[in-house]
């Protein structure tokens, strides 16, 4: 026989109604289950769902109705929300008073051997049989089926019992009660992991800020600033949080991050960073990162130096000091303004990451914010063309697909190449409005004979970058493009590049062709540099282009008018170039080389690109100084140890539960006259195979008997 374990709860025999029924449904099976689901699945979501992000995060990828709904029922902060610890302290209730209420049952049952069980029932029990033992008397047969039994590692106990054909004997054993201590010790774990969970989440967090007068804290500047009020002290039993530390620098405050700002966990030591070390893989993802710290004591002045690398925290008085990432601790940085209107004008502006500057064109202010320096740039530059596009059979639909596309659009086999440090910055207008920008500071072969300079631009970080390719000169630098555009915007310039193509172009002794030509020839310039307006409107570049031949050019005849445009466009952007390069006395590029035509290709999509950038300037990156820093969670966790024990105690009982069988045995030894006939009957709380098998071993052992004697 084995026990029934019910789903009803403990009722009290005293109290109202309500609160007998309310303490029936929080200590019943069905009540803590229930928790149990919403607990896994909250979890879910916090899985799903990326915890403790700027609110800003939540309304770009879910929108502002979901962003708003999932920040009021603390779905951003799920572990540390208010409704979940409520839920995890009533679990831990809910299973404590299942346990209390069924343990002292399985006690009981696990040191009952039932030996009072009647004769008669043995007869319906699943597994039984019945044998004659002549010349064994009852009490000799009994106790030589205890010994057999002892010897197997069954507990035995005998009854000497008065019948009218004389004293019997009943033989009760039990093995396998591990199993009953396995529901103890599983339910048991489920209440240590939970409360070790509370006693690591934020409960005393929480209680700090409702009866220690700690409020959170929302607004910005310097750690040193904040105020006390923001501050949790250093007796702090429990918290979780991040400890930011540049190169040579040290810090003892933490921030815990909370759903509506955060707090400062103050630290009862201060952490220096004397060395920040990162190894990349080819894919350029870290390899390994660690830091090369020493820890001050504030109580004692002693210092201990230590290295925390990933997955090899260090300990100090409680305190574990895990390395969770690395970040820039205030890189030095100078920039180039790069001028894409069509201006020469140039300058340079100094910063820090994390800092800001303010320029101005004169007529309209920006804030440049510094926000990210990236020494090592791992990129896929597989699945590039050997030659370059020439621009007079360029097909105008592909040209235009590729305005402002990714830096990486390769198909093939992945070409993993580092490509050098690159800079990102936002520009914030008056309004407050910010696009972010990532400019690459060396250019980048991208496979397609001529390295490019890569600019990148997005205007929500949800979004991926959008990429300006700009050709690099014969020097590797970028103000050959710069100094082209120039040109294009100067009338004068565009005419003298026209004659210069004409003349190229035109035998002498024909001078009407020279003068369709040049009417020809200026208008594609005019055209492409945005001056003329077509149907109206002032466009420019390539779809400039497109645009005029759709309006003036039948459709029979309007490729052959493409490729004869845009051959004479190749050949006026030529000259144009020529001319720049002879006003700073360079040698003008050789027509007839493919390096000149892959260089013009791109110098084509780049002038029809570029009008196309949200901004005057492009920042390139001229020079830096790195700093290192880095970030460190620090946590003391003393439901630690706690979870361990649970853990411990889960493992032990589900296994004793699933693999550790619970059997009972009884073997009635009646007199029968020089003898004794025997009933024998084995029940389990599983019905298996090896119970089939154990049972006919036991029949075989302990009765001696053939199998057609089996009883029914």
């Amino acid at each position: 026989m084995t026990i029934t374990t019910d789903t009803h709860g403990y009722t009290p025999r005293h109290g109202s109604r309500a609160w007998r029924g309310a303490v029936e449904l929080l200590s019943s099976m069905r009540f803590a289950i229930a928790l149990l689901t919403v607990i896994c699945i909250a979890s879910v979501i916090g899985t799903v769902v990326t915890q403790h992000e700027p609110a800003n995060n939540y309304v770009n990828q879910f929108g502002p109705f979901w962003a708003e709904l999932f920040l009021a029922l603390n779905l951003n902060a799920v572990y540390s929300a208010w409704w979940f610890l409520v839920i995890l302290t009533f679990l831990v209730v809910s299973t404590s008073l299942c346990i209390a209420r069924h343990t002292p049952k399985y006690l009981a049952d696990m040191r009952n051997y039932k030996e009072n069980i009647r004769a008669q029932s043995l007869k319906a029990f699943h597994h039984k049989a019945e044998a004659g033992l002549p010349g064994e008397a009852p009490q000799a047969g009994a106790e030589r089926i205890g010994s057999l039994l002892a010897s197997g590692g069954w507990k035995v106990r005998l009854q000497r019992r008065e019948t009218p054909e004389g004293v019997g004997c009943m033989v009760a054993a039990k093995k396998g009660a591990a199993n009953k201590i396995g529901y103890i010790a599983a339910h048991s774990a489920i209440v240590l992991i939970c409360l070790g969970g509370l006693l690591d989440g934020d409960l005393f967090v929480r209680a700090l800020t409702w009866m220690g007068g700690k409020t959170v804290y929302s607004g910005g500047g310097f750690v040193s600033d904040v105020k006390p009020e923001h501050h949790l002290p250093a007796t702090n039993p429990t918290f979780r949080g991040n400890l930011v530390v540049a190169e040579g620098t040290q810090s003892s405050t933490a921030i815990l991050s909370q759903s509506d700002g955060i707090l400062l966990q103050d630290l009862p030591f201060a952490v220096e960073l004397k060395k920040f070390t990162v190894e990349y893989y080819s894919t350029g993802m870290p390899k390994l990162f660690a830091s090369d710290i020493v820890i001050h004591d504030k109580a004692t002045g002693d210092t201990q130096e230590a290295r925390v690398e990933v997955n090899h925290p260090v300990s100090y008085h409680g305190v574990q000091i895990y390395q969770s990432s690395f970040d820039d601790g205030g890189s030095q940085v100078k920039l180039k303004a790069l001028p894409l209107n069509g201006s020469t004008h140039s300058f340079t502006v100094e910063g820090t990451i994390g800092g800001s500057s303010q320029i101005t064109n004169g007529s309209e202010q920006a804030t440049l914010e510094y926000t990210e320096l990236r020494v090592i740039n791992v990129e896929n530059l597989s699945g590039g063309s050997d030659t370059g596009v020439d621009v007079r059979r360029v097909d105008l639909g592909q040209a235009l697909s590729q305005r402002l596309g990714a830096a990486d659009k390769t198909t093939g086999q992945r070409n993993l190449r580092n490509v050098g440090p690159s800079i990102g910055y936002k520009l914030r207008d008056a309004a407050g409005q910010a696009r972010e920008y990532n400019n690459y500071m060396l250019p980048i072969d991208m496979g397609d004979g001529v390295p490019v300079f890569l600019l990148g631009v997005r205007d929500t970080p949800t979004e991926p970058f959008r990429y300006l390719r700009v050709p690099a000169d014969d020097s590797g630098s970028i103000d050959g493009f710069i100094e082209l555009q120039a040109a294009l915007n100067d009338p004068a310039a565009r005419a003298r590049a026209v004659q210069r193509y004409v003349a190229h172009a035109v035998d002498p002794s024909r001078p009407e062709l020279g003068e369709q030509l040049r009417i020809s020839a200026s208008r594609a310039l005019d055209l492409f540099a945005g001056t003329e307006p077509v149907n109206g409107n002032s466009v420019s570049g390539l779809q400039a282009i497109s645009e005029f031949i759709q309006a003036a050019v039948p459709e029979g005849e309007r490729e052959r008018a493409a490729e004869v445009l845009l051959r004479i466009l190749n050949g006026s952007l030529l000259e144009l170039n020529a001319l720049v390069r002879e006003s700073n006395r360079q040698k003008p590029l050789d027509e007839a080389d493919d390096t000149t035509r892959q260089f013009m290709t791109q110098a084509v999509l780049a002038l029809s690109d570029a009008p196309h950038y949200p901004a005057p300037v492009a920042f390139q990156l001229e020079d830096f100084t790195q700093v290192q820093a880095s970030v460190f969670q620090v946590a003391r966790a003393p439901g630690k140890n706690v979870v361990y024990l649970g853990c411990l105690l889960l493992i032990l009982g589900v296994f004793a539960m699933l693999y550790v069988r619970e059997r009972r045995l009884w073997v009635w030894l009646a007199p029968q006259g020089s003898g004794s006939q025997a009933t024998m009957a084995l029940s389990s709380n599983r019905k298996t195979l090896d119970t089939d098998r154990e049972f006919e071993q036991l029949r075989h052992k302990l009765l001696a008997a053939p199998s057609h004697q089996e009883g029914m």
